[in-house]
């Protein structure tokens, strides 16, 4: 009985992030209320406030489905043999990470970050958007670092400057993706800038 009432907790707490999402999409973050998700989800208010302190809690919540640090998506490859070759590294967990942004949720909750989240209660999305790029920026150096130090990038290079031109393609390429989402494919457009830079970069 208590692993299926855990199961159901689970259950109900998964549909809520469900219901914002397809709230904050539509009206943008601080336009939202509890009561509107709520609603969307065929729930009460009192369902939120079990599993979620308040909207900032929630909306927290929701943008934990979707993070991608860097470690994490070089470890899902799982290839002992990229420890030898951290430019492949990197460019595979760019390659995956960008598979992902074509999914559906990771899809509508970054566009929710970037386009729909205004300043409400304890949360600054600049500052969300700066800790995220920050985390990211400190796992790609370290790749990159790597890199040097088995001369694989070229002298003049360095893995700082390294790091700050793959995330500023990256970061120009996702703001122009959601903008114009059926324009192109990320993955695809992406694939080919981070390969023919990571060609640019290579000794």
């Amino acid at each position: 009985m208590a692993r299926r009432t855990k199961a159901e907790a689970e259950a109900t707490r998964e549909a809520l992030l469900d219901a914002a999402e397809d709230v904050f999409y539509e009206k943008g973050v601080a336009r939202t209320s509890l009561e509107q998700i709520a609603r969307h989800a065929g729930m009460t208010r009192g369902a939120i406030y079990w599993h979620f302190k308040n909207k900032a809690d929630l909306f927290l919540a929701l943008l934990e489905r979707v993070r991608m640090p860097f470690e994490e998506l070089v470890e899902e490859i799982n290839d002992p043999a990229l420890t030898e070759s951290p430019l492949e590294a990197i460019r595979l967990a760019c390659h995956k990470g960008l598979a992902k942004m074509e999914q559906p949720h990771y899809r509508r909750i970054h566009s929710i970050v970037l386009h729909r989240c205004e300043f409400f209660s304890d949360i600054n999305p600049l500052e969300m958007q700066n800790r995220l790029a920050h985390e990211c920026h400190e796992e790609m150096c370290e790749q990159f670092r790597q890199a040097h130090e088995r001369d694989m990038l070229k002298p003049e290079l360095s893995p700082e400057t390294a790091t700050r031109l793959l995330q500023s393609t990256f970061g120009g390429l996702v703001h122009d993706w959601h903008r114009n989402p059926e324009d192109f494919s990320i993955r695809e457009r992406g694939g080919e800038l981070v390969d023919t830079l990571l060609g640019l970069m290579r000794r």
